[in-house]
């Protein structure tokens, strides 16, 4: 919380009231210009607190116009209403005056670029100027430029600089060639924005903007005038946003628009908006760089308008701060520290901090949070912010007035507190008398210290000493002192200066000096806690002093923190502890920002809750040198300067022990009240916190540590046990613990470290306490709560029951227990969050939450409510009819309205008790219930009508109770019916042999269940009638052997027909044989074998097959198959029974199933044998392939080709596997063989033929050892046909006559080689040379040799024909017809394979 100094500025006793004020933007210097009441005016400096500086005085015969401060020099512009302007230096009061001719008209216009090395200025008659100033701000004899628009010129702005980097990038560029980059570097071409910069001229700005009455101009230092845009009324403001890079124009009607420039000086309007409120030039209009536009016209709201989010708002005043109603706000003005200051009619101002919360969505919004106002005398009609965040002029009808910022000063020591409440007033607060006293001082107050005996005040040059007398103080001495730092201890009060420390007396008399070299520097930070002095200086070195003696003595060695803690930028803070053995320190980095970290001992810790935080203030306790407090904050938390409010929320306020052997450790965290402003000090029993409200008379009040609620009071040495009981107990150290505190005997001790042990969760120490306690109930509750997995809920168990309602609340939460939680709230009377916790997240006991609940609110008497609870608990069916029994009316009305069946017959129930009978049977018919129907209808003895009930409904109770009436009135047929409809069949069948019904008891009985039917047949086989039907009962009740045996005496072949079917291997098997030679010899042999195999008679059943030829289907060979696992038959007379099986199926022809029974028999061989025979190609080769024996590989071969491998590479492919893999070599020879002959003999295709051949060679050397001579011949007669062929290719080859004729010559040569193929190539070769005279000769030698050849399938048509015309003779010859050839070839293949 902060407070507002006004300074009145000391105006000299000739000035006149102020009009005009400046701050300079680095220096704490204000500009005042005033005008006198007769004529004329003047322009006086004043430093931060008011003093005038005496030497910058200036005095003229007419008013000052415009102030403007130099960006960095401390060189002021003034101008006055005759056009004459001037520059006043600070402090020496130098004033240059520019030439008299270049203006004279009043100064409407006074603007320095950024670097301020020019200055424009302007008049009322259209005159516009630019200066140069050098570095010494000295201005050139004559202006840059200087241009005259004939009109008023009103507003005037630089464009920014280019950042440093762009132009570092712009110089690179320009290096490299880039012609753009040039195009900038030069005067005579103006750049992309339309303006143009020289950086040689050191120019920074790049054009400089001039409104003249609805017009702006672009003016650039070649004194060229653009216009660049026009407006429809005057212009009042102009500001160009660097950040969106547009030019935005507010005129006096408040019509705000946004300009892009483009090249050649060409404006573009990009927005047009119009502002709400009064326009006209009282309206004060202040633009910020994050896109804000601030206005305030003399109303009673000041307006903002967010451009780029396009958002407009209004901030009003709060009557309960202190504003009045009907207070207009005239001016404004906004500083970077995020602080918006307007000025009112009444002479207060208003003070908003911008705050941006951010959202659990991440959206940002801001906020507006007002504060107290300052207040001054007169109408407020200008404000400005100073170079610090922390200074505000204001300019008002009868004074101007300097506002700093103050945090609010406040102490604590020995039970006494001071904390600030104005600039002059203190709240101190006497905790050991209980007294509160409101102190106001002639000074303002900077910072305060307090004793029991005396209250120290320093208003930042005086001392002032004040001791208490009654209900008041008054001062017992004051002396002049300027130090930054202030601290008292007992009756020394320690001031700083340069390299040293001053202990004083209450008079002002120094006693010691504490000196620090130049390395260590000078003081800035003291702190006493207890009798121990610490002292922090502005080059981060600390030390402490011992104050227990006359004279302050240095304890240990002074530290240099900046070599022990990186980027070390400044001391915040620095305290000690009691004993000035432990150190904790608040820094700054090198960047002017603080650090999130807590240094104790020198030594960075982070711990639990302070890991994501930042520390905003310490404290040690006075008394306890372990006991250590820090006020902490989120780390992300906004806390850039000492005007913003302390953070109200996410503030932790943690306590820890700290000792040299355990370092720190958590002692506690929790919360900062919400409604305290912050904490002051630690001194147990309590935290001291500071109040909100400043006018509150109590500004200090005090809290009870976690450890001390209950125990406030207690004395001393409880107090020093409760601490040494809460410090064990946190390193651990549960013996020690227990030792601190086994001599206390107070209940009330014991219930709060119970207390304690709900925060600690330390349920070992709970049972102790509550031993002590003897609260025997709450000692059973925890030791029931054992059985719950989480700790949390047998922690809630016992907050429970030391009515900590609330932190049971929240442990149940926290560990999920919503069961628990819905109990506690039951058991709590909290029955809305009960019901709110079953219904969200304990559904599965929401019925008996709602049942409760109904319960709850009858004993409460609010039966309507109760009504809908047990409809909801689903329990109204019973309930509701108990709840409003009295009351007969509005329990019928319930259930009438309610139209529920179960409610209906209750009621119907209830009206026959009664005795109302016609009503009971209304809602009888309503519920459908009839069987009460039924029944009444019966007592009232209309026993027709409950006929027709139960016949028409089909209800079964009703019906039984029909027949029961029957019964009793001897009509058996009716009563049998209704029976029957009753489905009471044991009822009916008694019935019927009682009064000899025998035609309705054989229905019956097979409606019935098997004991009535057993009963039924023994009742048809004693009386001897009806056989068959006792047979078929005795079958239908399960006694099959009775009922074939019954069948075999009587002869019922139907019925055993019949009785077979159901027949399986559970049977008995003698039985089972009866039965199947009953079927045998009755010629019904498939049953019979059916028989045999449920008899396990697998041979008889076999062998009956193969008599009567049975075809044996999959179904019976199946069943005819015995597991492995059998114990009926052995393995061989299992394999032996699966290949008879087999037999039998191959002689049916039924070749798949011999092949399965054969494999599962374990004979391959056979079932090869068999699948072959069913010539299933697919089969077969998935059958060689999984079989793996050579054998079988062969067959399989064999098979193979035996079709169309010709036509089908994929046969071809299987048979050279199957051979390859069945080690049959020679066969597989045989099979190369047979494929030459099929390329020679069908494709003519020696070639392929050849390579065949090779294979077949191959097979044949690798089966040479194997065969014998058997195998020599067949390789010595295939090599020779292997050779023919090679010769025969190779004369093809090379067209060799001679080779071809003596191929001719070989004896064996047409197995090999066909004759007609070397007769047909010699012949294509004579003639292809035209030597048809060979041609014929060798037509007619191949004549002689085979009579009967077809010449087409040896030489060529083309040939043919060619050799007739040549020799000029007809030849005869056949067409192409090789089916009998082909024949012919298969055979010999046939006999190849045999082989």
């Amino acid at each position: 919380m902060a407070v507002y100094f006004d300074h009145r500025v000391e105006a000299p006793d000739s000035s006149g009231a102020a009009v005009l004020i400046s701050w300079h933007s680095s220096v704490c210097v204000l500009a005042v210009g005033s005008v006198y009441a007769s004529t004329g005016g003047c322009v006086d400096l004043y430093l931060q607190q008011g003093e005038h500086v005496e030497l910058c005085h200036v005095e003229r015969g007419f008013s000052p116009s415009l102030l403007q401060w130099h960006p960095t020099k401390a060189l002021l512009a003034v101008g006055w209403e005759t056009g004459e302007t001037m520059l006043l230096s600070h402090p020496s009061g130098e004033h240059t005056p520019l030439p008299n001719n270049t203006h004279t008209a009043c100064i409407t216009v006074l603007e320095w670029s950024s670097n301020g090395n020019r200055l424009v200025t302007g008049d009322q008659a259209g005159v516009m100027a630019v200066w140069r100033v050098d570095a010494r701000g000295k201005l050139q004899a004559s202006p840059l430029i200087k241009h005259d628009y004939s009109k008023p010129l009103t507003c005037c702005i630089f464009r920014p600089p280019p950042p440093a980097e762009d132009v570092a990038m712009l110089a690179h560029a320009a290096v490299s060639g880039d012609e753009s980059a040039l195009d900038m570097f030069n005067w005579k071409k103006s750049n992309k924005g339309g303006f143009a910069w020289d950086h040689r001229k050191d120019w920074h700005s790049t054009s400089v903007q001039l409104m003249v009455r609805g017009s702006v101009y672009s003016v650039d230092e070649q004194v060229r005038s653009v216009p660049l845009l026009s407006v429809e009324s005057a212009v009042q403001k102009m500001w160009y946003s660097k950040r969106r890079a547009v030019l935005a124009v507010v005129t006096d009607s408040l019509l705000l628009s946004h300009f892009s420039l483009g090249p050649e000086g060409i404006a573009q309007e990009i927005s047009k908006v119009k502002l709400s409120g009064r326009g006209g030039q009282h309206a004060d209009i202040v633009w910020t760089e994050n896109g804000l536009l601030i206005t305030a016209s003399g109303e009673q709201h000041i307006r903002l308008w967010d451009v780029e989010l396009d958002d407009h708002y209004a901030l009003t005043l709060d009557e309960s701060l202190g504003f009045e109603k009907g207070e207009l706000l005239n001016c404004v003005s906004f500083c970077t520290s995020k602080l918006l200051a307007a000025g009112t009619s009444r002479g207060r101002v208003a003070l908003w901090h911008m705050v941006t919360v951010s959202d659990q969505k991440g959206d940002t919004k801001i906020h507006w949070k007002l504060q107290t106002p300052a207040e001054v005398e007169g109408n407020i009609s200008e404000l400005q912010w100073g170079s610090s965040s922390h200074l505000l002029a204001v300019c008002s009808s009868s004074c101007v007035v300097i506002l700093s910022e103050h945090v609010m000063c406040s102490h604590y020591t020995q039970q006494m507190a001071a904390v600030q409440l104005t600039p002059t007033q203190l709240s101190l607060a006497n905790f050991n008398t209980n007294t509160h006293i409101t102190f106001h001082t002639d000074t303002h107050i900077r910072a305060v210290q307090v004793t029991k005996d005396m209250v120290t005040v320093w208003n930042g040059k005086y001392i002032t000493v004040y001791e208490p007398s009654g209900q008041t103080l008054h001062s017992t001495g004051s002396f002049q002192c300027e130090s930054p730092a202030l601290a008292v201890h007992e009756e020394n009060i320690y001031t700083v200066e340069p390299n040293r420390v001053q202990i004083r007396t209450p008079q002002g008399t120094v006693k010691q000096l504490l000196v620090f070299s130049e390395a260590e520097g000078n003081p800035t930070l003291l702190s006493v806690c207890g009798s121990y002095l610490a002292v922090g200086t502005d080059t981060c070195h600390i030390r402490v002093f011992d104050l227990t003696c006359r004279e302050a003595k240095a304890m240990g060695v002074m530290k240099n923190l900046s070599e022990l803690i990186p980027d070390l930028g400044a001391l915040r803070s620095v305290k000690c502890n009691a004993s000035g053995n432990q150190l904790s320190i608040l820094i700054t980095q090198v960047k002017k920002k603080k650090d999130k970290k807590l240094y104790l001992n020198l030594r960075t810790r982070c711990e639990g809750e302070l890991a994501a935080r930042c520390s905003v203030s310490q404290f040690w306790d006075e008394n306890e040198s372990r006991l250590f407090v820090c006020e902490t904050v989120p780390v992300n938390s906004d806390l850039h300067s000492s005007s913003q409010s302390q953070i109200e929320k996410d503030v932790l306020v943690v306590t820890f022990f700290v000792t040299q052997e355990h370092g720190l450790l958590l002692q506690d965290s929790q919360p900062k009240p919400a409604m305290l402003l912050s904490l002051l000090t630690l001194d147990i029993p309590y935290y001291y916190y500071i109040c909100k409200v400043p006018s509150s008379p109590q500004m200090v009040v005090r809290r009870a540590l976690r450890d001390f609620v209950g125990l406030e009071s207690c004395e001393k040495q409880t107090r020093d046990a409760m601490l040494n009981f809460s410090f064990y107990l946190t390193i651990g150290d549960m013996d020690e613990a227990f030792k601190a505190i086994k001599l206390i005997k107070s209940e009330a001790v014991w219930e709060n470290m119970a207390r304690m042990c709900v925060k600690s969760r330390r349920l070992d120490v709970a049972r102790v306490c509550l031993g002590n306690m003897g609260n025997a109930r709450a000692a059973r509750a925890l030791r029931d709560a054992e059985k719950e997995p989480e700790v949390e809920a047998q922690v809630a168990v016992l907050a429970t029951q030391l009515g900590m309602l609330e932190d049971a609340e929240r442990l149940y939460k926290s560990c999920g227990r919503f069961d628990l939680l819905n109990k506690f709230y039951q058991a709590a009377g909290q029955w809305q969050q009960a019901v709110e916790t079953a219904e969200t997240h304990d559904r599965i006991h929401l019925r008996t939450t709602y049942y409760s609940y109904a319960k709850h609110l009858e004993a409460m008497g609010d039966k309507n409510l109760a009504l809908v609870y047990f409809e909801k608990s689903d329990t109204h069916r019973f309930e509701v009819q108990r709840m409003l029994m009295e009351d007969n009316l509005s329990l019928e009305i319930y259930i009438n309205k309610m139209k529920d069946e179960d409610l209906y017959k209750w009621w119907g129930h209830y009206l026959e008790s009664q005795s109302d009978m016609e009503a009971a049977l209304h809602y009888y018919d309503l519920a459908q219930d009839y069987l009460s129907q039924v029944r009444v209808r019966c007592y009232l003895g209309n026993i027709q009508k409950a006929s027709e009930i139960a016949n028409e409904t089909g209800n079964r109770a009703a019906s039984y109770h029909v027949a029961r009436q029957y019964e009793g009135q001897d009509e058996i047929s009716q009563s049998v019916h209704f029976y029957t409809r009753a489905q009471a069949y044991n009822n009916a069948i008694r019935l019927c042999k009682e009064n000899n019904l025998d035609e309705q008891l054989m229905n019956l009985a097979l409606l019935s269940n098997p004991e009535d039917m057993m009963d039924t047949a023994m009742y048809y086989e004693e009386k001897g009638t009806h056989m068959d039907r006792a047979v078929m009962l005795y079958h239908k009740a399960g006694h099959v052997s009775k009922a074939l045996e019954l069948a075999f005496a009587t002869e019922q072949f139907g019925a055993l027909q019949l009785i077979a079917e159901d027949l399986n291997e559970n049977s008995d098997p003698a039985l089972l044989a009866r039965c199947s030679d009953f079927f045998i010899k009755h010629a019904q042999y498939q049953k019979a074998v059916e028989l045999l195999v449920a008899a396990k008679k697998y041979h008889e059943a076999l062998q009956l097959c193969l008599d009567q030829s049975l075809s044996i289907t999959e179904d019976l060979a199946e069943s005819l198959t015995v597991s492995k696992d059998s114990s009926h038959l052995s393995e061989a007379g299992r394999k032996e029974l699966l290949e008879k099986i087999a037999d039998c199926c191959m002689r049916q022809g039924n070749y798949h199933l011999a092949t399965k029974k054969y494999t599962q028999a374990g004979n391959k061989i056979k079932a090869m044998r068999a699948l072959l025979k069913s010539g299933d190609t697919e089969k077969i080769v998935f059958f060689a392939g999984v079989s793996r024996q050579k054998e079988i590989y062969v067959m399989a071969a064999n098979y193979l080709q035996s079709l169309d491998w010709r036509n089908d590479a994929e046969i071809m492919k299987n048979i050279i596997g199957f051979y390859t893999k069945g080690r049959a070599l020679d066969l597989l020879a045989g099979f190369y063989e047979a494929c030459a002959e099929v390329e020679i003999d069908d494709y003519q295709n020696y070639e392929k033929a050849y390579g065949a051949l090779t294979e077949a060679c191959k097979c044949l050397t690798k089966a040479k050892g194997r065969s014998g001579d058997e195998a020599d011949s067949k390789l010595l007669i295939l090599t020779q046909r292997f050779g023919l062929v090679k010769r025969f290719i190779q004369a093809r080859r090379i067209q060799s006559v001679r080779v071809c004729e003596s191929l001719l010559e070989e004896k064996d040569l047409d197995p090999a080689v066909r004759v007609g193929d070397v007769y047909g190539f010699l012949v294509e070769h004579y003639c292809h040379h035209g030597n048809f005279q060979q041609a014929w000769t060798k037509i007619e030698e191949l004549r002689s040799t085979r009579p009967n050849i077809n010449l087409s399938l040896y030489v060529s048509q083309t040939s043919l024909e060619a050799l007739q015309n040549a020799a000029g003779v007809r030849l005869v010859y056949r067409e192409t017809n090789t089916h009998a050839a082909e024949d012919d070839e298969e055979v010999e293949e046939d006999e190849n394979i045999n082989h």
